[in-house]
């Protein structure tokens, strides 16, 4: 049963994200991006009105709450904890020692970071100050805070400055969350700020791995990253092959693989 919960609480942040993204979208809309029935997101739509956080409108519902105010890192670290360590566990173990690491912001990449530990020496930059704070006094670890405007809530490093950062440094490795990748749309995010972000990452590092909880996949959200083959390796739970459980799961794999990416299912 905890289990099922923590899974309706990630799609809840998955389609509060996407009515933030777009201001307003349909039943129908969330219901294709989410790889879910209509009525299910219906349901959903109602347990985020009753929490203030969008309203109800004919045919779908528009956000009464800012990005900024939604549902944050500190909402979404607790949910899927064990599977997110697991992943971080993983996607660490591909870091070589020695490497130039970039490592991404988002509450699975925060689990990398516990990780990282493990293969030093290394020099990691970072885009998010939670991992800077997991990884300030990581002995081996030379640590590198890509400076930028911390966005409320999440704490991710963006804007002017933290692009022009990245494009003055190279990376052998871009450890990049992503909030969605989809079979045809490829991979994208929900903050724009963020997508800009990760765009000049990808350009910067030698190889990149995206690493995500099975809940992303056959998510389309607001702004485009690159297109499928634009990431060198993916790391996901082993719940994405499930179709019972992520209908578009399997579907994703299928499209990522078929483009060159190498899947792990951790």
């Amino acid at each position: 049963m905890l289990e099922i919960g923590l899974m309706v609480a990630n799609r809840l942040d998955l389609t509060l994200r996407l009515v933030q993204g777009s201001g307003q979208v349909s039943v129908s809309e969330l219901s294709r991006r989410l790889g879910v029935s209509e009525m299910t997101v219906r349901r959903d739509l109602d347990a985020l009105e009753a929490q203030g956080l969008v309203r109800r409108v004919h045919g779908g519902a528009v956000a009464t709450r800012s990005r900024e105010e939604g549902a944050g890192f500190a909402a979404r670290e607790p949910w899927q904890a064990a599977t997110k360590n697991r992943l971080g566990a993983a996607t660490a173990a591909m870091v070589e020692q020695g490497s130039l690491v970039l490592l991404d912001a988002g509450t699975t990449t925060v689990h990398v970071a516990e990780h990282l530990a493990a293969r030093a020496p290394l020099t990691v930059a970072v885009l998010s100050l939670q991992a800077a704070a997991r990884l300030a006094d990581v002995r081996g670890v030379e640590l590198l805070v890509v400076g930028g405007r911390s966005r409320p809530g999440e704490r991710s490093l963006v804007g002017p400055l933290a692009l022009r950062t990245l494009e003055s440094l190279v990376f052998d490795c871009f450890v990049m969350s992503i909030g969605g990748v989809h079979a045809e749309y490829g991979w994208s995010e929900f903050s724009l700020d963020d997508a800009a972000v990760k765009q000049v990452g990808l350009a910067q590092s030698a190889k990149t791995i995206a690493v995500a909880d099975a809940t992303k996949l056959g998510v389309r959200a607001f702004g485009k990253v690159a297109p499928l083959d634009g990431v060198g390796t993916f790391v996901t739970d082993s719940a994405a092959g499930d179709a019972g459980t992520h209908p578009n799961g399997p579907e994703t794999l299928a499209a990522l693989r078929e483009a060159g990416v190498r899947t792990v299912l951790a």
